[in-house]
This record gives C-alpha cells, structure tokens and sequence, in this order.
C-alpha cells in the first residue's frame, strides 16, 4: 500500500494496466484532432454557421477532455484510493504454542530428506496452517536461545521468520534443551494470567544441559506444558560439514578421526515431555504427526487475547467513479 498526499492505494498493484488507459488517452486526443483538422479544411471561420450549424470547436473540446477525465478516474478507482481513518477494536479468543526449533548442526543430518532442520520447517509450516487463529511464537536454540519471533497471530509474519533460519543463525554447535526451555519460561513469565502455557519442541533430541533438572522443575512450576516432535531416526545419519562456498566437504568426526553419527535421542525427549505433562511424538513424512500435535493443541481451553486495535481506511473509490460517470453523461449531453 502506498500513501500519496494523505491517500492510501490499496490497489496499486493493479498499476500494471496504466498503459491500456493510456491507450485509449491517445486514442481520444488522436480523434480530437483529426476531427479538428478534417473541419478546418472543410469550412472557413466565417462561413462555419452556414456550413456546420450545429458543429462547435468548444463543445468538441469539452467532450475530448471531459472523456479523458472520465478515463483517468476510472483507472484511479481501480487503484482503490482510501482516506479517512476508523478505529476498530476486536476481542480475540484461542490459544498460545510457542515453538522452539532446534538449529544446532545436528539438525544438518540426511536421515530425514533434505535435512533434518528443513523438514522441521516444513512440519512447522504445516503445523502453523491448521491453527487457524491460534498465536504461535519461535524461539531457535542450539548452545543458546533466542526468541525468533514474539507471540503473533500474524501467521505470515512468523513464516517469514521461519524462512530466513538455518544453522548460522545462532553461532554454537552444541544443544542445549536447558536453554530453550528457559526462553519459554521467560516469554510466559511476561503474560502470567495465561492459563496454558504450551510449548511445542522440535529436535532430534540431542542434548548437552548441565541444568536441565532444575530448569524442568521450574518449568513444571509455572504450569508449562511441553510436547515434543522428534526430528531425525533412532539409526541416525552422519553430520555434513559445509565449506564457505555453501558445499558440502565432508562429515564430522571425533577425536580419532572417526565420523559422528548424530541418532534421534527419544528416550530424552519422553523423559522432558513426561515431567511436564506433555506427549512426545515421532516426526514423519505422512501428515499425522503434525494432526495430532494440532488435536492436542486444540484440546485445550480458548482464551482471549488483549483487545488489538486496527486503523482502518475508508474505500473512496465511489467518488472517483462518480465523477467518471458524470463526466460521461456530459460528454454524452454534449
């Protein structure tokens, strides 16, 4: 949308079929002066009543403006200008899923296609579209934490989020599941008349907490309720490291040379969703892993959500059309 002199275009898009009204412009002015030409080689000044009575070089230059006007606000109607601000409240009501998204480098494993954290994403996006207007929020973890993106029900919002994340985005090869369960802690503490408070984790399980414990036990507390999507195969894959240029240069190996096999830990992930009351489920190709996880979600009770005020614009393009219309009718007069 584009703002013009206190006008809003929500339509400019459709700028593309400027050139077909221009056409018809030309076309207009075109036939004006022929028309204009043709009656000065037909008639001089002074005898123009007795040849043509009825003709008039004004009324002739009237219709041509008052056509090509009418031409022009047409094509600006189509641009749907809008002016005049309304303020709206409305009163939301669902739930709150916030999804934490493992980015470690174990998550480059190929045992799920193309990678462990791509096809996380897809399962999220997935996920994501059959919350309707659930508010869903991202936090990655690998080593640390970061909140990606805060509660939204924009939902396109998140995705773009989504979409920018690989396993740069936080610079630590190591996972810690302590760390991203105490992000969650900290986004919920910030709306603690939530009654629940859901959290989805997304990881191959592999985990290397020194506090995870305490941050269950604190977690347990404040009525977190965790469910787990296990990314990757209990036989595992080898990690993939990449060169500068983005190819692949190897795998990863151990202290004496030989390659690590990063496997799905899912005694761990159903040890973390059991203490928190929680359901820990395998990710698949087939859709029913995202279903239940929906179904689980959508089991639990509705809440609103602090009234969200939208300025809206009035459509104006009526006024456009309007003097269109008149203008045709004069040129129609005429």
């Amino acid at each position: 949308m584009i703002n013009t002199f206190g006008i809003h275009w929500a339509g400019i898009d459709k700028i593309v079929y400027f050139p077909i009204f221009l056409f018809f412009i030309i076309l207009v002015i075109r036939n004006y002066l022929k028309v204009k030409d043709k009656s000065l080689q037909l008639y001089r000044k002074s005898q123009k009543s007795v040849v043509f009575p009825g003709f008039s070089q004004i009324k002739l230059k009237l219709k041509t403006f008052f056509l090509c006007v009418a031409i022009l606000a047409i094509f600006l109607a189509i641009l749907q200008p809008q002016w005049g601000k309304k303020e709206q409240n409305l009163m939301q009501e669902g739930r709150d899923l916030l999804i934490l998204l493992d980015v470690s480098r174990s998550m480059l494993a190929k045992d799920l296609k193309p990678n462990r954290l791509e096809f996380a994403k897809l399962k999220i996006r997935d996920l994501v579209s059959k919350l309707a207007v659930d508010r869903v929020g991202l936090v990655i973890f690998s080593g640390t934490a970061f909140l990606q993106c805060p509660l939204t029900i924009d939902h396109a919002a998140f995705l773009t989020y989504l979409k920018s994340i690989d396993v740069e985005s936080i610079a630590s090869g190591t996972t810690s599941i302590e760390s991203a369960l105490q992000k969650a802690l900290d986004v919920y503490t910030q709306i603690p008349d939530r009654k629940n408070k859901l959290v989805a984790i997304i990881t191959d399980g592999e985990d290397f907490s020194t506090n995870l414990g305490n941050v269950k036990t604190l977690a347990a507390s404040n009525n977190i309720r965790l469910f787990a999507l296990g990314v990757g195969t209990p036989e595992g894959a080898p990690i993939p490291i990449f060169d500068n240029l983005g190819r692949q240069a190897g795998h990863q190996t151990d202290e004496s040379g030989q390659i690590v096999t990063t496997k799905l830990n899912e005694e761990k992930l159903r040890e973390i969703t059991q203490a928190l009351n929680g359901v820990y489920i395998r990710a698949t190709y087939q859709d029913a892993d995202v279903d239940q996880l929906v179904k689980i979600v959508k089991s639990f009770e509705k809440e609103k959500f602090a009234d969200k005020q939208f300025s809206l614009f009035h459509d104006q393009y009526p006024w456009f059309l309007g003097v269109a219309w008149f203008l045709l009718l004069m040129d129609f007069v005429l």
